[in-house]
């Protein structure tokens, strides 16, 4: 049996469910697997499961004796996760299931993200449903699919299908925090052709590289001032675009992951390379200056490499630099409301260029409408400004707080008595699908928290073992308590 070491740490019960689904490939957009797994899973238990036309699964569970009485929950976690590794690990997440070990109070992936966003929630809701000792309402289970990409799962639940009054969210990454709102998104993308012009024959070719960048959550780490690899790259181009002519540019991956690592190549004319190659250890050592406590494995390489034959016309090579130079990246406004909060952002999250044409991946984030479209348009216009073609897409709402939900004050109460300190309760600038779900469902009442997760989205995601005990009591001790139907 894989992952024997996480297997055994406790609550055991989860932990295993965990490794479970972690065996399973469950890339956003291909859930096929894990879906079939989850119905199998349902069914087994002789419990009602169905899927949805979009391929939510939905699993019943009655009331256990004496709880009759209680308000229906519904436990929402969903089954995708964020696909990112080390660019120097070899795996598939296509076909192999996720590598875990155990390192001291966490477990981590070898080279790869772990899962537990948001493996950890659905883990925990599997527990509940195959437990005979845990004392609970009745229950429905809501798996979501296709969270990390659009949400789209959540945004095709259809009315109906649910009958619960109260939702509990188990996709928070702090314990010590109940979560009663969340932003919102927008995906922006900006798409360009150019023409190619044949290089000179002197010309030589490089490549300068960015990596060794922490990444993360473009939502939850957006605030701390890491490096964005494709920012950093067009910094250096900004520099030297009088010496170098682009070849192509394939920087960052997924839109709610901070990129990592970005990398051009580039030609320059022999009378120019060291002019280049001080550039470049100019450049180096400002980037290790100033992010020195933050990414101290920060690393920029410049390689001469085989050379090629074509590249980027000078005026569209100019308009590239000078949009990426004015697009927003990061935290573009905090709240004024909530101490802390980030209201509004953006990430620069993926840029292709190659063969005559350019692609740019944005994902804006604001708890206020108004402040997500202010982002959108400065983007779209700092874009079309420079002659590209804009999209937007995938527009999901926000969360917004509200501090007289019953639940929250049951969750709080829970919380005192058993960890004898208050939780934080707060609101988060990454996407919930609460703020969906609401609208399908207005009169339910919802609340977010789980253990903590550091890391996320990125090839250093790590669980907490303490906190998935803490977790595990938490909830279980909050099902026993959900109000009667008529309070």
């Amino acid at each position: 049996m894989q992952n024997i070491a996480v297997r055994n740490q406790e609550p055991q019960l989860l932990w295993n469910h965990f490794a479970d689904i972690n065996a399973i490939p469950r890339a956003s957009k291909k859930e096929e697997r894990i879906i079939e797994f989850m119905v199998a899973f349902g069914k087994k238990l002789s419990l009602e499961t169905l899927v949805d036309p979009v391929g939510n699964v939905i699993i019943r569970k009655p009331a256990t004796a004496g709880m009759d009485n209680r308000k229906t929950v519904v436990l929402q976690s969903h089954l995708d996760m964020v696909h990112q590794k080390n660019s120097d690990t070899d795996f598939d997440f296509d076909s192999e299931g996720i590598k875990m070990f155990v390192d001291g109070d966490w477990v981590r992936a070898d080279g790869t993200t772990l899962g537990a966003d948001n493996g950890l929630g659905v883990a925990a809701i599997m527990s509940v449903l195959s437990s005979d000792d845990i004392i609970h309402p009745a229950l429905e289970a809501l798996f979501t699919i296709d969270e990390e990409t659009g949400m789209t799962g959540a945004q095709g639940l259809q009315a109906g299908y649910l009958e619960g009054e109260i939702l509990l969210n188990l996709d928070t990454e702090e314990d010590d925090e109940i979560d009663i709102g969340c932003a919102g998104g927008i995906d922006i993308t900006a798409i360009k052709t150019y023409e190619e012009t044949d290089a000179q024959k002197d010309a030589l070719s490089f490549r300068f590289v960015v990596k060794g960048l922490q990444g993360g959550h473009s939502g939850m780490d957006i605030h701390k001032g890491l490096g964005n690899a494709n920012k950093l790259v067009n910094s250096f181009l900004k520099r030297v675009q009088n010496i170098v002519h682009i070849i192509s540019i394939d920087g960052g991956g997924l839109r709610n992951a901070i990129p990592r690592e970005s990398k051009v190549k580039f030609f320059c004319n022999s009378e120019d390379v060291e002019a280049l190659k001080t550039a470049f250890q100019g450049y180096f050592a400002e980037l290790k200056e100033n992010f020195t406590d933050i990414e101290p494995d920060l690393l920029c390489t410049l390689d001469k490499i085989e050379g090629e034959s074509v590249h980027m016309c000078e005026t569209s090579q100019k308009e590239l630099i000078q949009a990426l130079d004015n697009a927003v990246n990061g935290v573009f406004k905090m709240s004024e409301e909530i101490p802390d909060l980030v209201e509004a952002s953006n990430n620069i999250a993926r840029v292709l260029v190659d063969k005559g044409n350019i692609k740019i991946s944005c994902l804006t984030r604001s708890s206020v409408e108004a402040s997500k479209e202010e982002v959108a348009n400065s983007l779209k216009t700092s874009f079309e400004g420079q002659g590209f073609k804009v999209e937007f897409s995938g527009a999901y709402p926000g969360w917004s707080p509200n501090r007289d939900s019953a639940i929250l004050k049951v969750l709080i109460g829970i919380y005192e008595d058993i960890f004898k300190s208050q939780p934080a309760v707060v609101a988060c600038h990454a996407g919930l699908e609460c703020g969906i779900l609401g609208t399908h469902y207005p009169e339910m009442d919802m609340i977010s928290f789980g253990p903590t997760i550091k890391g996320a989205h990125s090839p250093d995601e790590r669980a907490s073992i303490s906190s998935s005990v803490r977790f595990w009591k938490f909830l279980q001790e909050i099902l026993k308590n959900i109000p009667l139907k008529n309070d």
